[in-house]
């Protein structure tokens, strides 16, 4: 994995430590992340994205904690051996669920009839 592959919106409600943490959770219960799988360094992330490097630490001290990460001594951190490589598709939604509600809450307090939404949707996923 390099840098690259986390996204990260320094204008969102959402702390930039959670973003990475969520990030890393999808990436690994997708399977674009399995067991073993070597992360960039903390500075590595930090410096790509021009973020504050104790962010990145503290998103994978989390991460750690939570059994996604483990620290390997001398080659930084790593997906963790416990972890299943690939969720099922309903627990790979359960991920999803909360952005989901609040899409929702967001086009019936905005109005808009569900058709132009699931169009919009569709075309952000690439259909």
């Amino acid at each position: 994995m390099d840098a690259s592959l986390l996204t990260i919106q320094p204008n969102a409600p959402e702390p930039i430590y959670r973003q990475i943490v969520e990030q890393l959770r999808r990436l690994i219960a997708s399977g674009q992340l399995a067991t073993g799988d070597l992360l960039p360094s903390v500075r590595e992330v930090a410096g790509f994205h021009a973020i504050n490097p104790m962010t990145v630490s503290r998103a994978y001290g989390l991460a750690e904690t939570e059994g996604l990460l483990e620290r390997l001594r001398g080659k930084g951190m790593a997906v963790a051996a416990t972890r299943r490589a690939t969720q099922s598709e309903n627990q790979r939604l359960a991920l999803l669920e909360p952005q989901l509600q609040e899409l929702a809450r967001h086009a019936r307090e905005l109005e808009l009839p569900v058709e132009p939404v699931l169009r919009r949707l569709n075309k952000l996923l690439g259909d």
